[in-house]
């Protein structure tokens, strides 16, 4: 599994614990290894300690995966804005037009029949 959100590691790491899962029963122990694990060696659960080592283990856990920083802050704005906000909007004013018995089934299927995204097979020619 790839956590991918602002301050993941962190987040992660809190619900972890700390990795002695005997220390972690004595000032955690709500926590996953608390919970789980057995001793220092075995104590249920991994997570990376900087984003430097996640991208590490995403890349030998997972070749294919594309690891990508993820954008915060005006970037993550500036993203939503130019490529997520048009789409929604259009979607939004055909539901108003439309006005469908199920509003909540038809937008979802108006987003996939219109993601910009969606891959496009070409059929062979013949």
């Amino acid at each position: 599994m790839v956590l991918a959100k602002e301050n993941s590691i962190l987040e992660w790491r809190d619900l972890l614990g700390p990795t002695s899962s005997h220390r972690a029963r004595e000032t955690h122990p709500e926590s996953l290894r608390a919970i789980y694990g057995t001793d220092d060696q075995r104590n249920a659960v991994h997570g990376s300690d900087s984003q430097k080592g996640a991208e590490r283990e995403i890349r030998f856990f997972f070749p294919d995966a594309v690891v990508e920083p993820i954008s915060s802050g005006d970037q993550a704005t500036d993203y939503l804005v130019k490529n997520v906000m048009p789409v929604l909007t259009n979607g939004f004013v055909e539901l108003c037009k439309v006005k469908p018995e199920d509003p909540l089934t038809w937008i979802a299927d108006w987003l996939m029949a219109n993601n910009p995204n969606k891959p496009q097979v070409q059929e062979p020619v013949a």
